[in-house]
C-alpha cells in the first residue's frame, strides 16, 4: 500500500467527498497516513545535537529526523524515503549485541524538513509523548532557517531545547558551552 503513496503527490488534497479522488480512495489514504504517524511513533526520532566547530559561535547545531530498522525490515524505511521524497537510507555501523544489521531512514536537509517532514506532522499530528519532542524540533529548525543559530542568544535559546529533548545532552556539556557563549563579567574592566 504504501508503496504507492507519494506525499507529494497526496500533500495538498482536500479531504473532503468532492475531490476527484472517491471516498474509498480517500480513506486508504487516511489509513496509509496513520500507518506513517504509527510507525513514526514507535520506531522515530525528532534529534538536535551540538557540536565544536569553528563557526562565529564556535558551535554547530545539527537536526536530523530519523527512523531505524533492523535488515530484514529495510524497505519500510525505502517506502518512508519515496513517501516523504527526502532523505536516505543508511547502514548505521553500532557495535552493540545486535543479530542483524541495522538501518536508518534519515532527512537531515533543513528545507525537506521544512517542507516535507514538519508540515506532515503538523496536519497529521503524533500521538505519543514523542509528539513533543517532535514541536520543539520543530521550532528549532524553523528558528535556525531564519538564523537563529548564528547568535549568541539564539544558540542559548536552542540549547535550553536540547537539554529537554529526547537525545540529551549531558547537562555538564551543556553548561561548559554556556560558559564558553556568556561573556566573563571581569572580561569588562
Amino acid at each position: 500500500m504504501l508503496e504507492r503513496l507519494s506525499i507529494s503527490r497526496y500533500w495538498s488534497a482536500p479531504m473532503t467527498s468532492d475531490n476527484p479522488w472517491s471516498a474509498d480512495n480517500q480513506q486508504e489514504r487516511l489509513i496509509e497516513f496513520g500507518w506513517v504517524i504509527g510507525f513514526v511513533d514507535g520506531e522515530g526520532c525528532f534529534s538536535l545535537g551540538v557540536i565544536r566547530n569553528t563557526y562565529k559561535t564556535g558551535y554547530q547545531v545539527f537536526h536530523e529526523f530519523v527512523v531505524t530498522q533492523g535488515a530484514r525490515s529495510k524497505q519500510v524505511l525505502d517506502q518512508l524515503r519515496e513517501f516523504f521524497g527526502a532523505g536516505q537510507v543508511i547502514p548505521n555501523h553500532r557495535t552493540d549485541n545486535h543479530r542483524e544489521m541495522i538501518y536508518r531512514y534519515v532527512v537531515r536537509r533543513r528545507v525537506d524538513l521544512i517542507e516535507r517532514v514538519i508540515p506532515f506532522f503538523e496536519r497529521y499530528p503524533l500521538r505519543t509523548a514523542k509528539r513533543l519532542d517532535f514541536e520543539r524540533f520543530a521550532a528549532v529548525v524553523r528558528s535556525m532557517s531564519q538564523g537563529r543559530h548564528r547568535t549568541r542568544e539564539g544558540l542559548i535559546d536552542i540549547l535550553g531545547v536540547v537539554e529537554q529533548m529526547n537525545r540529551q545532552k549531558p547537562r555538564a556539556n551543556l553548561v561548559k558551552i554556556l560558559r564558553d557563549l556568556t561573556p566573563d563579567p571581569d572580561d569588562s574592566r
